[in-house]
């Protein structure tokens, strides 16, 4: 009968001191949170919709790809030659497009490597500028690296570009078209950070675009699910192979203003499976944390990442790259 009572107690102890000492554990890497996985998936995200802007601009200039007849214009000439970018259009009668870029340094971004771009079905009459149109995007080595510091993302793989509402950019910035939607899709993305780690990447995002004194805006939105979540803008597995989710809960809103890498405002969920706490991202913030007003001479610092463990809050602010 001692020899039982003294099998629970220490039994009981062990189990104690497993708890106290997951608890002190988890309340360590509370402590530690440095925000690291949404500054991954923004830096990821901000350059995926960059490359996605560049794709609109380069297909709205191939006639034989978008399906354009009419008008002279060039989408180019109104936002810009795409500094660094060079585009193959040889195989375009077979809907076939290569994005090239030289390494130039525009806004601290050095660029390098090719996008290849294909409009599936394009031999039975598929056009970019037709409702439905789906095109495969491939990324071979495409890299940007921030000029000031060296840090940089790439990004290798698939994804699946589909023209929802129809149009091109040529319609929004010459023919009064009130907005252009695309999706954006892919499993699998390859996402290395620094030559060093790398993520896996499911990016599930719908894009409105619209034209208003000659800015363009981007309201970016999460269409993806897993594991029972919905408004997924991405998930998969982070640099340190953990899963994760990005969950969207107001729309990511960019211009070129700023730049598809700084949001200018929305709010999205980052939860790592191995933390007992999300990470809270509010974009479009000063580096004290607070929401301001984009001017056309001013865009935000970063965002603000909170984050919530039993009774303690922390918050951070992170300036985008």
């Amino acid at each position: 009968m001692k020899t039982k009572k003294v099998v629970l107690a220490l039994s009981a102890l062990m189990l104690t001191l497993s708890f106290t000492f997951t608890s002190c554990k988890k309340n360590r890497e509370f402590k530690k949170e440095n925000g690291q996985a949404s500054a991954d998936s923004r830096r990821a995200q901000g350059e995926n919709d960059n490359a996605v802007s560049d794709i609109n601009t380069a297909i709205a200039d191939q006639p034989l790809m978008s399906g354009r007849t009419n008008g002279a214009n060039t989408v180019q000439g109104v936002l810009g030659n795409v500094c660094g970018m060079t585009v193959d259009a040889t195989q375009a009668s077979s809907g076939i497009l290569y994005l090239n870029f030289d390494g130039t340094t525009c806004n601290n971004r050095t660029r390098t490597g090719t996008i290849k771009l294909t409009i599936i079905d394009y031999a039975t009459g598929k056009r970019w500028k037709d409702a439905g149109c789906v095109m495969q995007v491939d990324y071979f080595l495409y890299k940007v690296t921030r000029a000031s510091d060296g840090k940089s993302v790439r990004l290798e793989g698939t994804q699946y570009l589909t023209n929802v509402s129809g149009g091109t950019w040529f319609d929004l910035l010459f023919l009064g078209q009130p907005n252009l939607v695309s999706t954006v899709t892919g499993t699998n993305l390859s996402v290395n950070f620094d030559n060093a780690s790398t993520a896996v990447y499911n990016i599930n995002r719908k894009f409105t675009y619209t034209w208003a004194s000659s800015i363009l805006t981007c309201v970016g939105e999460g269409i993806g699910s897993n594991n029972g979540l919905s408004n997924l803008e991405n998930y998969g597995t982070t640099r340190d192979g953990d899963p994760f989710t990005s969950q969207v809960v107001t729309p990511v809103v960019w211009n070129t203003t700023c730049g598809a890498w700084a949001p200018i405002q929305g709010e999205v969920d980052i939860k790592v499976d191995t933390k007992d706490f999300k990470l809270n991202c509010l974009f479009g913030v000063n580096t004290s944390g607070n929401p301001v007003t984009v001017g056309s001479n001013s865009c935000p610092y970063g965002w603000k990442v909170t984050c919530k463990y039993k009774n303690k809050t922390r918050t951070l602010t992170l300036g985008y790259w």
